[in-house]
């Protein structure tokens, strides 16, 4: 039998509609022997019935079986046809009719409750093709609300997942919806990590960063952006290490099941490559949860005594290293910076909210101008997390930050560069600026890839910059860059008339 990995405080589960051709009991034999210490339980077809007569008497064994295994659980209601033979995922909370529904996700808190599983993860649906969002909406909390009561009645979790195509799509959908019913400490959220590449803004670690304490289920899967698929690690564009790692940050304590509902023609090989893949993802995660913890243990000490920020942000590469934060795609370093740039910029977005504006204002701007480039790094940086996590700085930061990021841009030092142009430079730069800073990494050879939202605030204007720049180029006999290319091959619709 596999061990867990070791210092990993989520367990691993395996969900059980990606063992559909296998008995349910057998299914846990299998994945125990490969180390998982938990299983997702998809109610229905094949495995456990809650319209069954005879479900009680199943869910009484299955509880034995588990309990001999010492594997945790968690309910998925994803059955494709149990409510609708004709009909996929039908009906929906948010049909018109959605009788049958409610009765089944009551059936599965019931279930739930039985097992002493860790919570029921439902989704919304998709709107019926005559529905309007609003309309929607209405049924969706009408319909939660109900079955939040029935759930606390029986110490239960609701966790809605968040599903590319529904009317709940993603983490902040998930989250309005539990403002709207009054954040009830029984509704919670389930991320699955493929869907995030699809649909998510901010990615794996961003959605699982913004469930933050709210998550309550996770599903594992590779995912390509493009396609609502579910892949076996590897074929897909899920960063799983970064995943596990933030997982860890977040010291999640749950289940994290792999999600793979239609693979089940190769179920014990899978499981198996999966287990590995996990272990192999969790060891290269290693340095990002040093990072992690050394963020959390610094954050902590700076909350106590705000007079240790300096020397800590100072000694930042002694605890976490200095060497490139994603070396298989910037070996240098200079465009996603480096180890305890990453560490000191995460600190920054951490004690965010624990300074006055003006004191954080000053704060970024003493640990600049006295920093050397590693610490100034850190703190362009910093202001991209600041600006990623909050939807308006208040205005004292921001004239703070521009300063310190105009500053950096008057340098050429390729690494200082590449890190002024980050998510704050995109949303708080001054158009004009902005564009002299892209134009400025294309003179200095450092890649647009340091840009952030290049597509987003790329104009007119700066494509007839490019083609100025590179007319100079052809006409001197001289090679054109290629990002000075790119920017001229923008697509049309991408770019913003003035």
């Amino acid at each position: 039998m596999t061990t867990p990995a070791e210092g990993m405080r989520f367990s691993l589960g395996y969900g059980t509609n990606g063992f559909a051709d296998h008995p349910l009991p057998v299914a846990l034999d299998l994945l125990s022997e490969q180390g998982y210490t938990a299983v997702a339980l998809t109610l229905g077809f094949p495995h456990l019935d809650p319209f069954a007569e005879d479900c009680g008497q199943q869910v009484q064994e299955l509880r034995r079986l588990l309990s001999e295994r010492g594997m945790r659980s968690v309910i998925e209601t994803g059955t494709r046809f149990l409510l609708d033979p004709r009909q996929k995922h039908r009906p929906a909370l948010v049909d018109e009719v959605a009788d049958s529904r409610v009765d089944f996700l009551r059936r599965a808190v019931d279930v739930a409750a039985a097992l002493e599983s860790e919570c029921v993860s439902f989704f919304s649906g998709v709107l019926p093709a005559d529905t309007d969002p609003q309309t929607g909406w209405q049924r969706l909390t009408s319909r939660v609300g109900d079955l939040i009561n029935h759930a606390r009645s029986r110490n239960v979790l609701l966790s809605i997942e968040p599903e590319p195509g529904m009317l709940v799509e993603t983490v902040a959908d998930a989250l309005r919806l539990r403002t709207e019913l009054g954040d009830p400490e029984h509704l919670r959220i389930t991320v699955d990590i493929g869907h995030c590449v699809v649909v998510e803004p901010d990615g794996v670690r961003g959605a699982l960063l913004r469930a933050g304490a709210l998550l309550a289920n996770v599903q594992l899967d590779d995912m390509r952006p493009e396609a609502h698929e579910h892949l076996p690690f590897g074929q897909g564009a899920v960063d799983v290490a970064e995943a596990l790692a933030t997982l860890d940050e977040l010291d999640f304590q749950g289940i994290a099941a792999v999600e793979l509902p239609r693979h089940s023609h190769d179920a014990p090989g899978l499981a198996a490559r999966s287990m590995a893949a996990l272990r192999d993802a969790w060891d290269a995660s290693s340095g990002s949860r040093n990072t992690a913890r050394w963020v959390q243990e610094s954050a902590a000490a700076i909350t106590s005594d705000a007079m240790l920020l300096p020397r800590i942000f100072a000694t930042a590469g002694r605890s976490v290293g200095r060497t490139p934060a994603f070396p298989a795609t910037d070996p240098t370093g200079v465009l996603c910076g480096t180890t305890d740039d990453v560490a000191r910029a995460r600190l920054i977005g951490r004690l965010g909210g624990h300074f006055r504006p003006d004191e954080l204002a000053a704060t970024l701007t003493d640990l600049y101008n006295r920093g050397d480039s590693g610490e100034r790094r850190g703190v362009l940086r910093g202001l991209g997390v600041l600006a990623d996590s909050h939807p308006a700085l208040p205005d004292v930061v921001v004239s703070a930050g521009l300063a310190l990021t105009t500053d950096a841009l008057r340098t050429n030092e390729s690494a200082l560069v590449a890190s002024a142009v980050g998510p704050f430079a995109a949303q708080y730069l001054d158009q004009h600026s902005w564009r002299h800073a892209v134009l400025k990494l294309i003179f200095t050879g450092i890649s647009l890839q340091a840009v952030a939202d290049l597509r987003t605030r790329a104009d007119d204007e700066l494509a007839r910059m490019a083609e100025a720049f590179a007319a100079e180029r052809r006409a001197a006999g001289r090679p054109v860059p290629d990002d000075a290319e790119l920017l001229l091959q923008l697509p049309a619709g991408e770019l913003k008339q003035n």
